[in-house]
């Protein structure tokens, strides 16, 4: 007898394992076992379901005469102080996270963004003829830049608005900034690859004529350069927003031409 005792007492202290409609039931109100079991029923069809479940869907699931809107009072009750939460979305009901829970699955990444063969160029002159205008990367490309591709690049950061040129006009001039060194994981811009790295990577050719020798660039200011202040930023914009005019212009005046 007092083996069986112990038995009894060592079970009766063992807690109850109760899934969340028993809790249902035991803190919202007393119910049946039928009702404990509708109960379940329905927690189990909307914690599977892919969708939402209307009252409809719901009831057909379920035993007939089963009060579908008591036992959904009874499952939003349950739920309402939980990191799951029971609610109706166009008349239907679905679990979700909990609203003051929903920065636990934010995530923040970098969108990474492809640059255009006119990017890549504009970029590669920039960095070796540093301190360029967009006179003379138009010169060296022998095409117009556009102002979306230089807009694109100081998007990213990989070059900066450096000052203007002491020539008639004072152009704006550009140059790489400390992104574009980071990411290319260079030192300064003096450890661009020069001519011997780029004929072994194959980017250049090998029977090159005698002339030709690859720029030295230098984020030093050059004698006829003047540094860019943070006043002179309205003119600087002011001539940047006439270049793209300028381009507008251009545009409107070939399309007259084919037409």
């Amino acid at each position: 007898m007092d083996a069986e005792a112990s038995n009894v007492d060592v079970m009766s202290d063992e807690p109850d394992e109760k899934t969340g409609a028993e809790e249902a039931a035991s803190n919202v109100t007393q119910l049946p076992q039928s009702g404990l079991q509708h109960l379940r029923m329905l927690e189990a069809m909307l914690f599977a379901s892919t969708k939402p479940l209307s009252d409809k869907d719901l009831a057909e699931r379920m035993p007939k005469g089963v009060d579908v809107g008591a036992l959904i009072g009874q499952l939003q009750e349950l739920y309402e102080k939980r990191g799951v939460v029971l609610d109706k979305v166009a008349d239907k009901w679905v679990f979700r996270t909990a609203s003051d829970l929903n920065y636990l699955f934010q995530k923040e990444a970098v969108e990474p963004k492809r640059l255009s063969k006119a990017a890549i160029e504009t970029l590669a002159i920039i960095a070796y003829h540093q301190p360029a205008t967009r006179a003379e990367i138009e010169e060296i490309r022998g095409v117009t830049v556009s102002k979306g591709t230089l807009d694109l690049l100081l998007e990213v950061g990989w070059i900066r608005l450096r000052g203007r040129k002491r020539t008639p006009g004072r152009p704006i001039t550009y140059g790489t900034s400390e992104t574009f060194l980071e990411h290319f994981g260079l030192e300064n811009v003096s450890d661009l690859p020069g001519l011997d790295d780029l004929k072994a990577a194959g980017l250049l050719e090998a029977n090159l004529p005698p002339s030709f020798a690859v720029p030295g660039p230098s984020d030093e200011l050059s004698e006829e350069e003047d540094p860019y202040e943070e006043e002179d930023r309205p003119d600087l914009l002011t001539e940047i927003e006439a270049e793209a005019a300028a381009d507008l212009h251009e545009a409107d005046e070939e399309g007259a031409k084919d037409v």
